[in-house]
């Protein structure tokens, strides 16, 4: 289960941070809206458990950031979005977090550059030198190094997800994925990444899909 008070003093460092002392309104409204579209019925995988570990993702890679707090701002939002039969999640949660922010009092070109991140979490694939990028897209990906038992649970999870979908469909569509992200030269763009998780993200990638393969 999230730490809910943990996730509360979580999103209001970070939006302290992020704009001047004193300037906006109470975070915890905010951070009530953002909690509860993350306990959504139809979430299994894109939950509060997933944002947690996104966080403290962060927390591991941000030394290789430019500014870790607007990181973890567009961690809050880069699934707050989130209908699995929709294929405009990601613009979605980065207009809330367009609308949202410089209502809660961070300036113009922070909330530029949070909504800018959430919209790399399409692709996940920063450019050369996009620290915050590079630190967002390896903190969300991680999963993809866990241990086998955190990783089943994992693939699990978004066939919940997906529970929608016919299990041949499902498993194309997997699969296709699986291989988009396995021709990737680097999965991982911080150093800590290519280190700590490229080696094992490929594993569990190359594992599952051979387990999908007919």
């Amino acid at each position: 289960m999230a730490d809910l008070d943990a996730l509360r003093y979580r999103w209001t460092r970070a939006l302290e941070c992020a704009r001047s002392p004193a300037a906006g309104p109470d975070p915890a409204p905010y951070a009530e809206n953002l909690l509860a579209r993350w306990q959504e019925p139809q979430r299994h995988y894109h939950t509060l458990t997933h944002l947690t570990a996104v966080l403290e993702h962060i927390d591991v890679l941000e030394e290789y950031a430019d500014d870790a707090d607007l990181v973890r701002l567009a961690a809050w939002f880069h699934d707050a979005v989130y209908l699995p039969d929709r294929s405009e999640n990601e613009e979605r949660s980065a207009r809330l977090a367009e609308r949202a922010l410089p209502e809660a009092g961070v300036p113009e070109e922070k909330t530029a550059e949070v909504a800018r991140l959430v919209r790399l979490t399409v692709t996940h694939a920063p450019e050369p030198g996009d620290a915050n990028g590079a630190v967002l897209c390896d903190a969300d990906l991680a999963i993809l190094a866990a241990a086998p038992s955190a990783y089943a649970a994992y693939t699990a999870a978004v066939r919940e997800e997906y529970h929608f979908v016919p299990n041949d469909a499902f498993r194309e569509g997997r699969s296709a994925i699986l291989r988009q992200l396995l021709d990737l030269p680097r999965l991982f763009r911080t150093p800590y990444g290519t280190e700590k998780w490229e080696a094992t993200a490929r594993y569990n990638l190359g594992a599952e899909l051979e387990m999908l393969s007919p």
